[in-house]
């Protein structure tokens, strides 16, 4: 995402910075990622939490993950003192590997369906 021609440089700077913490995360994968270790650090759950038995409780995660990524991009749009540049990278590198996580889970439940049966 290049900065806008007219951005000041403190902007531009931003946004290189950004674009190359989330290229690193991106070289290593979801590799660097443990759910246990790294979630609590980033969000306030408790350890039973941080375990999804089921789809639902995955989605409901997923749904915590994007509130909290939002109220990061807010921070750092707004330029409040809060904002942690490495924190949003790795919200964003967390949310991702969840999100694909869910996805090859729902794949899977969906293969192991029963076909409709014809009468």
């Amino acid at each position: 995402m290049p900065a806008p021609k007219n951005a000041p440089r403190s902007v531009a700077r931003f946004l290189s910075q950004f674009q190359k913490i989330l290229s690193e995360g991106a070289t290593a994968g979801g590799a660097g990622y443990e759910r246990t270790r790294d979630l609590p650090r980033l969000l306030p759950l408790w350890p039973h939490e941080v375990e999804t038995p089921s789809a639902s409780d995955h989605a409901r995660l997923l749904a915590m993950m994007r509130r909290a990524l939002r109220r990061e991009r807010q921070r750092g749009l707004a330029g409040h003192w809060t904002y942690d540049l490495a924190r949003h990278a790795q919200l964003l590198r967390a949310y991702r590997v969840e999100v694909a996580a869910y996805l090859h889970r729902q794949s899977r439940d969906a293969g192991n369906e029963a076909p409709p049966r014809m009468r």
